[in-house]
């Protein structure tokens, strides 16, 4: 059974950044696009990023580009989402996922981690 491993999160002033690390196995990781999710209270998870099997595309949300920066290093089976000047808004649990090849969903799912910014 494919496991996910968040770690990374915590609390942090507006401005500032957190890394968000993912520990995967490495046939889940070259086998999957890698996600990042995040979820607040009475919403739903909503993709934050996104990087293919290869690591050489990408995606963004609107809210984060500019601002988050997702890697992968298949040498130590890692996903990692670079956070810098994080706001309020961006406080939620965030996930890692994972997709498999020619897969349309995210089917495997880290148990969370908390971020949380303070204005």
């Amino acid at each position: 059974q494919a496991q996910l491993v968040e770690s990374g999160g915590g609390l942090v002033q507006a401005g500032g950044s957190l890394r968000l690390s993912c520990a995967a196995s490495a046939r889940t990781l070259s086998l999957s696009t890698m996600g990042w999710f995040r979820q607040t209270p009475g919403n739903e998870r909503d993709l934050v990023a996104a990087i293919g099997w290869g690591g050489r595309n990408t995606f963004y949300a609107d809210s984060v580009k500019g601002r988050f920066t997702i890697s992968r290093d298949s040498r130590v089976n890692m996903v990692y989402l670079q956070m810098n000047n994080l706001r309020p808004e961006d406080t939620a649990i965030y996930y890692c996922a994972a997709r498999p090849r020619y897969s349309e969903s995210y089917d495997t799912w880290g148990q969370g981690t908390q971020v949380t910014v303070s204005s």
